[in-house]
C-alpha cells in the first residue's frame, strides 16, 4: 500500500513540475514475497528429484519477475497517459542498494519511496528499505508512511506544531 502511495506521490510530483519518474522494483532472493530457493542435496539417489524442484523455482522466479514487470509497465504507463516521461528498472539484488545506486547514475533530484513502518525485530530481520535509502540515498529522499500514520487533521490544526515553530 505505501508503494503505491509512493507512486501516487512521486507521479503528482512528477506532473506539477515537468520531471521524469524512473520506477525501480529490487529482485531480491531474500524477500519473504519471492519464491524460496529448494534445498539441493548432495546424494545421487535424488538428482531427479533435485532437477525437477530446480525447474518448478525457475518456473516460479520467472513468473515473478513477470508479475512486477507488468506491474511496473502498467505504472509506466499511467504515467505517460498523464503527459509524465516515464522509464522503469528492475534490479537484481538488495532494494535499498540498488535504488541508491540507481539515483546515483541517473543524478536523481529526488528518491520518493514507501515504508512499511517495521520497528524492532521485524526492521532487524527484513531491514528497512526506506532506512537504507534516507542515509545512503546520494539526494533527498521522501518517505511515505502507511495510511494508518497519517494524523488526520490539517497542519494548521495541529498545536504541537505551532508550538514547536513558536520554540
Amino acid at each position: 500500500a505505501s508503494s503505491h502511495r509512493a507512486f501516487d506521490t512521486a507521479l503528482d510530483l512528477a506532473q506539477a513540475l515537468n520531471a521524469q519518474l524512473i520506477l525501480v522494483h529490487a529482485l531480491d532472493r531474500s524477500d519473504p514475497d519471492s519464491p524460496r530457493q529448494p534445498y539441493i542435496s548432495i546424494d545421487s539417489y535424488s538428482m531427479e528429484l533435485d532437477v525437477l524442484l530446480r525447474k518448478d523455482y525457475d518456473y516460479r522466479w520467472t513468473e515473478f519477475v513477470k508479475h512486477y514487470d507488468s506491474l511496473l509497465k502498467q505504472k509506466q504507463e499511467a504515467a505517460e497517459a498523464i503527459g509524465v516521461q516515464a522509464s522503469y528498472l528492475q534490479p537484481n539484488g538488495r532494494p535499498g542498494l540498488a535504488i541508491c545506486t540507481i539515483a546515483k547514475e541517473a543524478q536523481t533530484d529526488l528518491i520518493v519511496v514507501g515504508s512499511h513502518s517495521r520497528q524492532g525485530l521485524r526492521e532487524m530481520l527484513l531491514g528497512s528499505v526506506s532506512n537504507y535509502v534516507v542515509h545512503h540515498a546520494p539526494c533527498p529522499v521522501m518517505v511515505i508512511h502507511p495510511d494508518e500514520q497519517r494524523r488526520p487533521e490539517p497542519l494548521g490544526e495541529r498545536s504541537d506544531l505551532i508550538t514547536a515553530a513558536r520554540a
